[in-house]
């Protein structure tokens, strides 16, 4: 395929998103140009204007089109709360539960020394000064149950708590309607730990 220099650079920009291999991405390729001309069309004009103007909230950091997001201009949300996330994804989570209705700030990250990503990579200061605004209570570290993601919730845990903060971690167990044979030991020992 060395003359279809547009067919490539389409593979090669599909095989940037994650998890997608040169197979998965020639897949995705062939089937928008063979089948969906017009959805391949769509997902240009949608990607061309998701990249102009999606940026981040000022206050909490997620994806949105304005200076400050929907969320964070909600009144009837709970202040004293503010729930630490690593990514918009983990945000839309949570939302999606119905479960949470206090504020939010999105790290995009996560500390990972050995990858060169430090505090200031992901924004710490930032979400130390949105801490200790006056109006936050309570801050719900929920980050990932990664190596990165605990070693994360720690310093910023640890930092909080010296400036007085209350700091609580998402609860780890055994999923609902899973059966304990099943379970990996890590997580039924943490449940044991954790339980309540």
């Amino acid at each position: 395929m060395s003359d279809s220099s547009s067919l490539n650079a389409l593979i090669q920009g599909l095989r940037r998103l994650p998890g997608v291999g040169v197979k998965s991405a020639s897949r995705m390729a062939f089937h928008l140009l063979q089948h969906d001309r017009e959805g391949a069309q769509i997902l240009a004009q949608a990607l061309a204007q998701a990249a102009s103007h999606v940026r981040h909230c000022e206050r909490c950091h997620t994806f949105t089109e304005n200076a400050v997001c929907d969320t964070c201009l909600d009144a009837t949300r709970d202040a004293g709360k503010l729930c630490v996330v690593e990514t918009p994804a983990d945000q839309s989570a949570l939302e999606r539960t119905g479960a949470y209705k206090g504020f939010y700030f999105v790290l995009m990250g996560r500390l990972s020394p050995l990858d060169g990503i430090g505090p200031k990579d992901i924004g710490l200061q930032k979400l130390f000064d949105r801490a200790g605004d006056g109006a936050v209570q309570e801050v719900i570290l929920a980050t990932n149950f990664t190596a990165e993601g605990e070693a994360t919730a720690h310093v910023i845990g640890e930092t909080l708590k010296a400036r007085g903060l209350r700091v609580t971690r998402l609860a780890r167990g055994v999923p609902v309607g899973s059966e304990l044979e099943y379970v990996d030991l890590g997580t039924i020992a943490h449940a044991l730990v954790d339980r309540r």
